[in-house]
């Protein structure tokens, strides 16, 4: 290997063997063809038993709750051999998933710094003050943001969302007062219409509440919060998430 690499992989001397610059060299490289062959191995597999490909995607609240359930259901009805690991984490999460290669695609607000991944826009999504009935600002027909940081915070488990309105928020010399904040939009609601606070969510989660609050439209520009496609490499995507990334694309177009 020696001769036909032209370098030596190997210090000998009295005190042993070790591998040189170009011998760890190799040594990296061999694992990645090793990982890669494995990785080869572990999808062929799945045709052999009848499951042709998984297809890991993780997603944001936002998406989750509108966006995105019709178009899993479409996808997976055209192709009944494939399947997909769903998981709802954070934007944040998302990316460094993504950077860390454990997922192939993901769904993320441009409220979070997409780094070094490419990124297709496929939605948009605003974001609405939820209050109760009761509250002042209820009989409005739109908020200012600077209106609602003297009041307390009921907020939904959104660490992107909760960035991005704490950035807002200092820019006032300001900073949320949150009461509690809370995973479920439905006890996020339950907490507002009690009075204990008012609330900043998605447009598609707040429509998902079952209980008779007022929903007012933030009026920002900076509001209107974009979902993005996001991955890795769009092009070296396996042939079944490459068709899940295509069908998400021309829906959005």
């Amino acid at each position: 290997m020696e001769e036909v690499l032209g370098a030596p992989l190997l210090e000998r001397n009295r005190r042993g063997v070790r591998a040189t610059a170009a011998g760890q060299a190799l040594v990296r490289h061999a694992r990645a063809i090793l990982g890669q062959v494995e990785q080869m191995r572990g999808e062929l597999r799945t045709y052999a038993t009848g499951l042709k490909g998984r297809i890991r995607l993780l997603s944001n609240t936002a998406a989750m709750a509108s966006f995105l359930p019709p178009q899993l259901c479409r996808f997976l009805a055209a192709h009944p051999d494939l399947s997909i690991d769903l998981d709802e984490r954070p934007s944040i999460e998302i990316v460094q998933a993504l950077v860390d290669k454990r997922a192939d695609l993901g769904i993320v607000a441009d409220v979070t710094d997409l780094g070094v991944l490419q990124t297709h826009l496929i939605a948009s999504d605003e974001l609405f003050v939820v209050v109760s009935h009761a509250h002042r600002l209820a009989r409005q027909e739109k908020v200012v943001f600077a209106d609602i940081l003297a009041e307390p915070i009921v907020g939904m488990r959104d660490t992107a969302l909760e960035t991005h309105l704490a950035e807002r928020a200092a820019r006032l010399g300001r900073q949320l007062d949150y009461r509690i904040q809370l995973r479920s939009t439905e006890h996020v609601g339950m907490h507002v219409e009690a009075g204990i606070g008012v609330s900043i969510m998605s447009g598609a989660l707040a429509r998902t509440i079952r209980r008779d609050l007022a929903i007012l439209p933030l009026a920002q520009d900076w509001a209107v919060r974009r979902l993005y496609l996001c991955a890795r490499d769009f092009a070296s995507l396996t042939p079944h998430a490459q068709l899940l990334a295509q069908q998400l694309l021309e829906s959005a177009s």
